[in-house]
């Protein structure tokens, strides 16, 4: 396990999913993910050929982020990008790279079913902050670094109130807000809340971009 050494004093605060609602939302996690699994596996399945058929190998995207108390694991993704380079070797933009197939593929969300390994291996919820990348651990503010305080998630608040329409700010709000006010209810709202965005296709990608761009850091005001 990768060593904590984050600035942040997550050793001294207590999570609102430390007590016994806490279990139960992981038991919920674990057999809902099982159970997800097994249903979507024909969808799997097929999205694993297209991927194949279109991008080739690997069918899978892997990529390290941090996860609860900046523990870092390994994130699963159907692949939906090819790796295209320049003549530099460096990756091209994301709108150069996705194709037709990873289009659809996101537009389904179909990309995020992998994910579903990750809850029963106890590194996701189904629910919580979306696990961002490594290096913008040291962007952040002190208040946005308590999204870790809870298992990041599938889908989460900030995902069900606009995903990737909105701004980062924005996001990390609501991730705040979903671990300070954190219940199982709330938990359950976001999830009926996510198959009805899921089905409208809505937030999928930042205006302007094939995907969403960077976290550069809170722009300070002044």
């Amino acid at each position: 396990m990768t060593e904590n050494k984050s600035p942040f004093p997550f050793d001294r605060e207590k999570s609102r999913q430390d007590g016994i609602a806490g279990v139960i939302k992981k038991i919920c996690d674990f057999s809902a993910a099982l159970l997800g699994l097994i249903i979507s596996s024909p969808i799997l399945a097929l999205t694993a050929v297209m991927i194949r058929l279109t991008m080739g190998s690997p069918i899978l995207f892997r990529q390290l982020r941090p996860g609860f108390r900046e523990r870092i694991f390994t994130l699963y993704k159907f692949r939906t990008m090819k790796e295209a380079r320049d003549e530099k070797g460096n990756l091209l933009p994301d709108q150069d790279r996705l194709t037709g197939a990873g289009k659809l593929i996101r537009s389904l969300s179909l990309d995020e079913l992998p994910q579903l390994f990750n809850v029963l291996k106890g590194d996701l919820s189904l629910v919580g902050p979306r696990p961002l990348l490594i290096e913008y651990l040291d962007r952040y503010e002190p208040g946005q670094r308590k999204r870790h305080l809870v298992r990041p998630g599938i889908t989460g608040w900030a995902q069900v109130n606009g995903r990737n329409a909105i701004t980062w700010e924005q996001k990390f709000q609501y991730d705040v807000y979903y671990v300070v006010h954190w219940s199982l209810w709330l938990d359950l709202k976001i999830l009926f809340i996510t198959v009805y965005k899921v089905l409208k296709m809505e937030g999928i990608s930042q205006e302007g971009k094939a995907t969403v761009e960077y976290f550069q850091g809170t722009k300070k005001a002044g």
